[in-house]
C-alpha cells in the first residue's frame, strides 16, 4: 500500500456550529459517519474519519462547532476543537459565503493566530451563489489571515472537493498510513448507531425539543443475520419525554423507522430496534452523566 512518495497525517475541520464540516467530511470518505442536522452544535465527540487513497491517507478529526459554552456539555465541545489545533498537520476552516466576519469568526481568527499549523480556508455552500460572487468573500478573508490555501467547495454537492483533497495531500508529511485502507472511522459501532438515532430525534423534533438529548445503547447483540439493538433516548424534562414518545408513541416509532434503515446499511444486516425515552435531569451539567453518554471528561478540563 504505501509507496516512498505516500503521504499521511491528520486533519481538523473546524468551523462555527452549522457550517457543514459533517456534511463536508461524509462527502470526503463517501459514507455516513458524522450525523448532520439543520441545528447548530449537532457534532459532540471528535470524529475520526480516515481517506485512503493511491498516495496518501488523511485521517479527518470532525470537532464540535466553536462556539460560546453554557454549560459542562459546552465547555467539553469547545475544549475538543481548541485542542485539536495543535494536534494535527492541517486545519481545515468551514466558512459561510459572505463578507461579514462575526465575532464567532474572530474567535476562530484568534485560535488560529496561536498555532503553526498550515490552514486551508474552504468557503462552504458555494451552490447558494453565483461563482462569480465568491471573489469578494476571499478577499475578505484573505485580509484577515495568511491562508496556506482558500479553496471554494458545496459539500452538499460535492463541487470542488477533488481539488480540496489535492490541496490537503499537499501539506501533509510523508510516511506510512495509520490504518489498513479498509479503515473508514475508528468510532466504536455502538457510538454511530447512537448517534444516528439522535439525529433522526434532533431533526423530527425541530425546534420542540433543545440540545438537551442524548441515547444511551443498552443492549447490541446479533443472532444469525439479525442485531438485536436496544437504546434509551435521554432527555431532561417530563414535557420533553412526551413530545419524543408522541401521541400513542407515533413520534418514537417515526424516529426507530427513519433511523433502521441507515443502521441495517452500516451493520450490512438486518435490525430489531427497540427504542425507550428517560427523563435525567440536567445531565449536561452532570460530569457522571457526561461519562455515561460517551464524553470524556478529560475534555471538558481548560486546554493548555
Amino acid at each position: 500500500m504505501s509507496t516512498p512518495a505516500f503521504k499521511s497525517g491528520f486533519v481538523t475541520l473546524i468551523g462555527r456550529p452549522n457550517v457543514g464540516k459533517s456534511t463536508l467530511m461524509n462527502k470526503l470518505i463517501g459514507q455516513k459517519i458524522a450525523i448532520t442536522s439543520s441545528k447548530p452544535q449537532t457534532t459532540r465527540n471528535r470524529i475520526q474519519t480516515v481517506l485512503t487513497l493511491e498516495e496518501g491517507q488523511i485521517v479527518f478529526l470532525d470537532t464540535p462547532g466553536i462556539h460560546k459554552s453554557r454549560n459542562k456539555l459546552g465547555e467539553y465541545m469547545v475544549n475538543v476543537a481548541e485542542r485539536t489545533l495543535n494536534e494535527v498537520d492541517v486545519i481545515l476552516w468551514l466558512v459561510e459565503p459572505t463578507n461579514f466576519i462575526g465575532a464567532g469568526e474572530q474567535h476562530i481568527l484568534e485560535q488560529l493566530r496561536k498555532t503553526k499549523t498550515p490552514v486551508i480556508l474552504v468557503i462552504n455552500k458555494t451552490d447558494t451563489i453565483k461563482r462569480d460572487e465568491v471573489l469578494p468573500f476571499i478577499d475578505t478573508y484573505s485580509r484577515e489571515y495568511d491562508f496556506a490555501e482558500i479553496v471554494p467547495v458545496s459539500a452538499l454537492k460535492g463541487n470542488n472537493t477533488d481539488e480540496l483533497v489535492k490541496c490537503i495531500l499537499k501539506y501533509l508529511p510523508y510516511g506510512e498510513p495509520f490504518y489498513d485502507e479498509d479503515t473508514i472511522t475508528d468510532q466504536p459501532m455502538r457510538q454511530i448507531v447512537a448517534e444516528l438515532i439522535r439525529e433522526k430525534a434532533l431533526r423530527l423534533l425541530s425546534d420542540e425539543i433543545p440540545h438537551g438529548v442524548a441515547v444511551s445503547i443498552e443492549k447490541m447483540k446479533e443472532r444469525g443475520n439479525i442485531c438485536d439493538i436496544e437504546a434509551t433516548i435521554v432527555c431532561e424534562r417530563d414535557s420533553h419525554k412526551g413530545i419524543i414518545i408522541g401521541k400513542g408513541g407515533s413520534m418514537l416509532k417515526k424516529i426507530g423507522s427513519q433511523a433502521r434503515p441507515e443502521m441495517e446499511e452500516l451493520l450490512e444486516m438486518k435490525v430489531n430496534l427497540q427504542l425507550w425515552v428517560k427523563v435525567k435531569k440536567d445531565w449536561r451539567d452532570s460530569d457522571f452523566l457526561l461519562k455515561n453518554f460517551g464524553y470524556n471528561p478529560k475534555d471538558l478540563e481548560p486546554g493548555e
